[in-house]
């Protein structure tokens, strides 16, 4: 037996899939794409009993083998490509106990291809309580496999699930329904014109259009021997095949399950009669996002001071006990103050994170999908724009790859465009900073006003979505209407495991991302402020010194800082800035904020990671990064540079301006042009700006 073999996970979504997953590799896990196609892949490694390893792959869920999108297509690419280094050496079909019926048709159909294939019935917790009782000998017998009886949540049941997959090589690869029958004669041709193939991974490259080997859909139809049916006539076929399968799931159901109705609660329908109400399910929503908005601010308050005084203390130490010099200057003034730009954030994403992941674990984010519906549809969206516009308020990336589901181009097209309107987590450092300089600290019915500003941006991007995708219908003409269709999971407390994870990966995907562009751009900008051109900078004590007269009383630590101040302003970058300056001046910006603007266009959130490094060129290391930036004094009104009309001024700006090379980049991945991320760039940065202008211009 190999040392590892491949396992992939596969089921209809909200089957508890992730669940599983998480169960069987832990930390062990990473997400990437798959090559060439912007679809996640979820993969990790599993250690199981006799020292045997298994990489685990979780597959996209799906309903069928019945591609109607991408995410269902790279399910069906991998089972039929056997020289794909992930392909299976056993497929483990993961189904709930509540809605097995349905779960069977998918592994019917992977049954057939001819993988050893195990069924796991999750959520066998809820067996007694739902009324349900399996015959598990029975069932195995009728559809020739294995049966795993698994609770994700109570954790039962894995340990035996890996014993059955040590022993696939036991699992028969006999298929439990003969799909032939809906037409011997053409299957009969089919076998005849192709005798050494797979005749159901034939007829799924002739109904999907999907590679088989050397053999796909062109190779199928120029054969002498064989000659295809029409599309409808196919169609046809793919309808028996479908009736013909639970036809037999009906029968093996009937034999190996009973369901005691009155054992059933009602409490969903009773929730959801509520919870997706036309008024009540808004005011819970909206309950539940000020709630969250206030637990953001209140609970991370503490670990960010924190994290801000050990950063600053950390510069002071650093420079203490390292050799004085210019790469103590750098890691000082440039790393560490970049670095803790972005790390006191950590609390709060983290905390947006842990929020989201409970939503989505306990089946209420279906429930806002659903209710959001009735919104979108007003507005020219497809109802299935509503998932990417929810997920976009993690990142922008996944929300674009995303609408690949949206079957109508138009549709997803506008889709694609209005997504980065949403507040995304790379805004959440420059709303977070900005909030807490300018914003009081008082309450209004209980609610603290910072906490109730973050809401407002939020509400302010979805609304700019919402809007800009009405404009967009009436310009491009949508047509063709598509009918949104979401399943509605059934409620559960969340699983601390699966929360614990989610939080974990998600937030050290998005620091380290993050960290990798600002350790960069924290040296290119230190460098940058650090040296400059000319007489100006290199004789900066002479030149500060000849301002002041022989006898003015400056102390060292005030001709020091006036030395610095005039360096930075006389550097490459304080050059750099002075000469974009006029451009970000009318709306309440000095130079320094101009350059983190433009550096914050690789990651948003790079915005106050430059701040902190260009701050702390010659600054007291001992100040945090929040006092340097309310110190700082505007240029030419004088005062605080970070007012209630800048501040404000700042946070619309970032909340319309597309600041995000990484979502141009998957916008002309996705439509195949660069015209439509140059439409972006150019419209939503041009919107941002005005509507930047007018707000500092009305309240300065």
């Amino acid at each position: 037996m190999a040392k590892q073999i491949n396992v992939a996970l596969i089921g209809n979504p909200n089957t508890g899939k992730t669940s599983v997953f998480n169960h069987l590799t832990g930390l062990n896990q990473k997400v990437g794409n798959y090559p060439g196609i912007t679809v996640e892949k979820k993969e990790g490694i599993c250690k199981l009993p006799r020292g045997l390893r298994a990489h685990i792959l979780d597959l996209p869920g799906t309903y069928s083998l019945n591609a109607s999108s991408v995410d269902e297509n790279v399910v069906i690419e991998l089972l039929l490509n056997k020289n794909d280094k992930d392909y299976p050496d056993v497929a483990v079909v993961v189904s709930d106990v509540e809605n097995l019926k349905r779960n069977l048709l998918l592994f019917t159909q992977i049954k057939d291809l001819g993988i050893p294939t195990i069924l796991v019935v999750n959520m066998a917790d809820r067996m007694q309580r739902k009324g349900i009782s399996l015959d598990v000998a029975a069932l195995e017998e009728r559809l020739k496999t294995k049966v795993a009886l698994v609770s994700a949540r109570k954790r039962q049941g894995i340990d035996e699930l890996k014993e059955l997959i040590i022993n696939y090589r036991h699992i028969t690869t006999e298929p439990c329904v003969n799909a032939s029958v809906i037409d011997p004669e053409y299957f009969g041709r089919l076998r005849k014109a192709f005798p050494n193939q797979s005749l159901y991974k034939l007829w799924l490259v002739i109904t999907q259009d999907v590679n088989f080997g050397n053999i796909n859909r062109h190779e199928v139809n120029k054969n002498k021997d064989f000659s295809t049916k029409s599309a409808s006539d196919l169609k046809r076929l793919q309808q028996k095949e479908t009736i013909l399968r639970y036809q037999f799931i009906n029968g093996t159901l009937k034999e190996a399950m009973t369901v005691d109705v009155n054992a059933a609660t009602d409490l969903r329908s009773r929730l959801d009669r509520i919870l997706t109400h036309k008024v009540w399910g808004y005011v819970v929503f909206f309950t539940i996002l000020l709630l969250i908005f206030q637990a953001i601010y209140n609970w991370s308050s503490y670990p960010m001071d924190l994290i801000d005084a050990t950063f600053a203390s950390l510069s002071e130490l650093t420079r203490n006990f390292m050799p004085s010099g210019v790469f103590t200057d750098l890691v000082t003034e440039g790393i560490i103050p970049g670095l803790g730009g972005i790390v006191i954030f950590i609390p709060q994403i983290a905390f947006l994170f842990l929020f989201i992941s409970i939503l989505e674990e306990t089946g209420y984010m279906s429930r806002v999908v659903f209710l959001m519906d009735r919104l979108m549809r007003r507005f020219g969206l497809s109802g299935k724009s509503v998932v990417p516009l929810v997920s976009g308020t993690a990142c922008a990336i996944p929300a674009v790859m995303a609408t690949r589901n949206i079957e109508n181009w138009k549709e997803r097209l506008i889709t694609i465009l209005v997504v980065p309107f949403t507040t995304c987590s790379a805004r959440l450092p420059v709303y977070l900073i900005i909030i807490a300089l300018v914003i009081p600290e008082g309450t209004f019915l209980g609610f603290n006003y910072q906490g109730l500003t973050l809401m407002m941006l939020y509400l302010i991007g979805f609304g700019t979505a919402i809007f800009s995708a009405w404009i967009l219908n009436g310009i491009l003409k949508v047509k063709n209407r598509t009918y949104f269709v979401i399943e509605m999971p059934n409620y559960k407390m969340p699983m601390l495991k699966n929360v614990s994870i989610t939080v974990v990966e998600k937030t050290k995907s998005f620091v380290l991302g993050a960290g990798k562009i600002i350790l960069a751009i924290s040296i290119i900008l230190w460098v940058l402020a650090s040296y400059g051109p000319g007489e100006n900078f290199s004789n900066a004590e002479e030149i500060v010194a000849s301002k002041y007269e022989p006898e003015a009383d400056l102390s060292t630590e005030e001709f020091q800082g006036e030395v610095s101040s005039y360096k930075l302003k006389h550097s490459y970058i304080g050059i750099m800035g002075r000469g974009i300056e006029p451009v970000v001046a009318p709306l309440g910006y000095d130079w320094k904020i101009g350059i983190a603007i433009i550096s914050s266009f690789a990651a948003r959130e790079v915005f106050v990671g430059t701040l902190a490094t260009i701050y702390s060129v010659g600054s007291d290391e001992e100040e945090t990064i929040k006092n340097r930036m309310a110190a700082e004094v505007n240029p030419i009104l004088g005062g605080p540079l970070f007012t209630l009309a800048s501040g404000i001024s700042l946070l619309l700006f970032y909340a319309f301006a597309m600041q995000c090379m990484s979502t141009l980049a998957i916008v002309k991945k996705e439509t195949n042009t660069w015209k439509w991320p140059v439409l972006q760039l150019v419209i939503m940065s041009g919107f941002a700006y005005l509507v930047a202008l007018v707000a500092f211009q009305l309240l300065k």
